[in-house]
């Protein structure tokens, strides 16, 4: 008899074992208990307190294989990143003693509730670069249209995220590396579809720094009264609550 019952191919068999593999890692990784300095600088304070409380995403919301395996990449590139700029002469610390097992160069403020991670701290680099140092060292990877943009209108403008994390890094790490709020970061945008590179320094923005601390204080006391903060819209349709993890649950709320 002719089995007409179409049967995974192979490779989608295998693929669909590491993808349940990464996501069994990813479950299995304790949440966050902090507000993380890297997300300060999204758009919607209400998605920020979201997240800071823990609440559960909506349905099919969280993180697919597919994506972690974007992310793994992501990571390994930037570790290539490390070794490149360490071969250009830069001295690039990304942890201390700069030991594969040293501890994460990072900050950790209001008891803990506001932390950050850094990539790298730049000790020194060749004087041809008039590179100032200490200087903080940001890396990111972008497929091709966000590089583009990112080398054609900067960081700054193309991704203020990005330059939010860079400000209150620079901010929060003067304690443990004095200097590194006066020289410009670097910033590495790597782009995944080919290989190219854009470093752009970015001097430091003290008022957006000032802005993101006062952003994540405003989530920490609007958490701990139990009171939510503003949506960024007044209509479910805009493009950041299209995309919201927390969409269905934050429009089931009154305000």
């Amino acid at each position: 008899m002719l089995d007409f019952n179409p049967r995974p191919s192979m490779a989608e068999r295998i693929n669909a074992l590491v993808d349940a593999a990464l996501i069994a890692e990813r479950e299995a990784t304790p949440p966050r208990t902090y507000l993380g300095a890297s997300r300060l600088g999204h758009a919607c304070e209400r998605a920020l307190q979201f997240e800071f409380a823990g609440a559960p995403k909506d349905e099919d919301a969280d993180f697919g294989g597919q994506t972690l395996r974007i992310f793994e990449i992501g990571h390994q590139l930037e570790d290539l990143a490390i070794r490149w700029l360490r071969a250009a002469g830069l001295d690039l610390y990304t942890r201390k003693g700069n030991r594969p097992d040293g501890e994460q160069f990072g900050f950790s403020v209001a008891g803990g509730r506001i932390r950050g991670h850094v990539d790298g701290v730049i000790a020194a680099a060749p004087a041809a670069l008039g590179l100032r140092t200490p200087a903080l060292w940001e890396c990111k990877t972008m497929n091709a249209k966000n590089w583009r943009a990112c080398v054609k209108d900067g960081v700054a403008v193309s991704k203020p995220v990005y330059a939010a994390q860079i400000a209150i890094y620079q901010a929060y790490m003067e304690p443990s590396v004095p200097g590194i709020s006066s020289a410009p970061a670097l910033f590495t945008a790597i782009n995944k579809d080919t290989a190219e590179l854009h470093h752009e320094l970015v001097p430091f923005d003290a008022d957006l720094a000032q802005r993101m601390s006062d952003r994540a204080v405003r989530i920490l006391q609007a958490t701990d009264a139990g009171e939510l903060l503003p949506r960024i819209a007044a209509s479910r349709d805009f493009f950041e609550c299209r995309f919201c993890a927390h969409a269905e649950r934050c429009w089931s709320l009154a305000t």
